[in-house]
């Protein structure tokens, strides 16, 4: 279950190629001492020229980015050419996505899932809808950010949606995920990077290579997660 709960917050592949070798020997980086401490991400594929392999994690940018060292920027500033676990750009890979999510057609949640464990999976979504507003911050709300809005985005046909989905779903459904809604992750603020800065990318997998191992997960092991995580948050009435 442990790979079930990293899946939104695993190290991801981010593959970057540079065209030309300008990043300077690690000895004569000139980083401030904080810098030099942190520990990098980041590897060098020794050919010519050289190739970078970057590990990032699904987490709002504003998170990390003062954290990452400069030795990771820059070879990402002095790339050519950029490979993302997905491209998250495209919008047939979020159609996709989203599609590999649903049950078969005629199924619903209701049908697959314990009765109570399916009560209090209801129950709990009826009250992070309530408390959505609350939890949602004014600059959020100055963006055009609406809570009933961003409730459909993220939960919107979950009866529909796989156990193993909705599992994923309800843990992101928390107050300080939710702070952070409109704030691109980590992987998805440098593949808008790498477009607004007219690299070429790419992606090393497909939707289906990552859809089909969750889909294919025994219904014995989301059961315990799935009831945990409907817990949560839930008011005794």
């Amino acid at each position: 279950m442990r790979a079930l709960g990293a899946f939104l917050q695993s190290c991801l592949v981010l593959l970057i190629r540079a065209d030309h070798w300008r990043l300077k020997d690690s000895a004569n980086c000139e980083l401030n001492r904080k810098q030099t401490d942190l520990n990098s991400f980041l590897w060098t594929i020794k050919r010519d020229p050289p190739s970078y392999f970057y590990g990032t994690i699904h987490v709002p940018y504003t998170r990390v980015w003062d954290f990452i060292p400069e030795n990771s920027k820059q070879a990402f500033q002095e790339s050519n050419i950029v490979y993302f676990e997905l491209d998250l750009t495209d919008p047939y890979t979020i159609s996709a996505l989203t599609s590999c999510q649903l049950l078969p057609q005629g199924e619903n949640l209701q049908d697959v899932l314990p009765r109570d464990i399916y009560r209090r999976l209801k129950r709990h979504l009826e009250y992070v809808k309530l408390m959505m507003p609350s939890w949602m911050t004014p600059d959020q709300r100055g963006k055009g950010l609406y809570a009933d809005y961003l409730f459909n985005a993220i939960a919107g046909n979950w009866e529909r949606k796989r156990p193993v989905w909705v599992m994923l779903m309800v843990n992101s459904l928390t107050e300080a995920d939710i702070k952070t809604r409109g704030v691109p992750v980590l992987d998805l603020y440098l593949a808008q990077e790498a477009e607004r800065m007219r690299k070429r990318t790419g992606a090393v997998e497909k939707v289906e290579e990552q859809c089909h191992p969750l889909n294919g997960l025994n219904f014995s092991q989301l059961i315990p997660p799935l009831s945990g995580a409907a817990e949560r948050g839930v008011v005794v009435e």
